[in-house]
């Protein structure tokens, strides 16, 4: 990676954490998911083939990642962006799962240390609050973007963008040693294959826990696994031949309605 991209890269994983200068919505909802991440981060390092492999999984893998009264277990954005990351830098000739495993591996690097940065970021916010506290109780609304936006943005600055360009700088410090690749052991690489295709199995068992409201759902989900295992249709085809479906299940209630 050049100093450049690297320098983006950051920058995203700062705009992608809640509070950012863009907002909840367009920051933590929106760059900060890991499908989106890693379209970005495959455009910034000119593979959004790979990284498109890797963010599906990802996003599946995270999808019930919450974070309830604000504790954060897992940072996403750092996640995905060094996930992603590491697997356009390190994955050259590796096959879509241990692409998988090798950004999952990356994956829990950044999300370890995002962690670690999020609740160095809420010690360091202590103080702001007082602040904020003080101008509240003598009236002084002017001021009160001092420690809200201008002091609360540049810890959320230093405590992001900083510690991943100390990260991403020590990927590319070892990509350029030698051949990552050829340096893993065989057997390493099984392992990366195999942990990556749990980890998209156990993904995608999270979603349908969230989906199968009833027994009866595994039929809809078998229908769309035959359709394009066996007829080989794409996405915009099952989806043609589901919406087709509903119109007919529609229809056929509402006969039974009005009879």
């Amino acid at each position: 990676m050049s100093v450049l991209q690297m320098i983006l890269i950051a920058l995203f994983i700062y705009l992608g954490s809640i509070g950012s200068i863009v907002g909840n919505t367009i920051g933590w909802y929106t760059l900060g998911r890991p499908l989106v991440a890693s379209f970005v981060v495959g455009l910034i390092l000119g593979d959004v083939q790979t990284a498109m492999v890797v963010g599906i999984p990802l996003q599946v893998m995270y999808l019930g990642n919450v974070t309830p009264g604000g504790a954060v277990a897992w940072d996403l954005s750092y996640a995905t962006y060094i996930g992603a990351a590491g697997a356009i830098v390190f994955g050259q000739g590796m096959d879509a799962t241990a692409l998988i495993g090798v950004a999952t591996v990356f994956a829990g690097i950044g999300g370890l240390v995002g962690q670690l940065m999020w609740n160095i970021s809420y010690a360091l916010n202590i103080p702001l609050n007082r602040m904020a506290a003080r101008y509240a109780e003598a009236g002084d609304t002017q001021h009160m973007f001092v420690p809200n936006v201008v002091m609360g943005q540049a810890i959320g600055f230093v405590c992001r963008f900083i510690p991943a360009m100390i990260v991403l700088g020590g990927m590319t410090a070892a990509s350029t040693q030698a051949d990552f690749a050829s340096l893993i052991p065989d057997y390493v690489i099984s392992c990366l294959s195999i942990f990556g295709g749990m980890m998209s199995a156990l993904g995608m068992g999270i979603l349908l826990s969230f989906l199968l409201k009833k027994q009866w759902y595994m039929a809809i989900f078998i229908a769309g696994f035959i359709l394009v295992t066996y007829f080989h249709l794409n996405t915009m085809g099952v989806a043609v031949v589901a919406a087709i479906v509903a119109i007919i299940y529609y229809q056929i209630g509402s006969d039974k309605e009005v009879a």
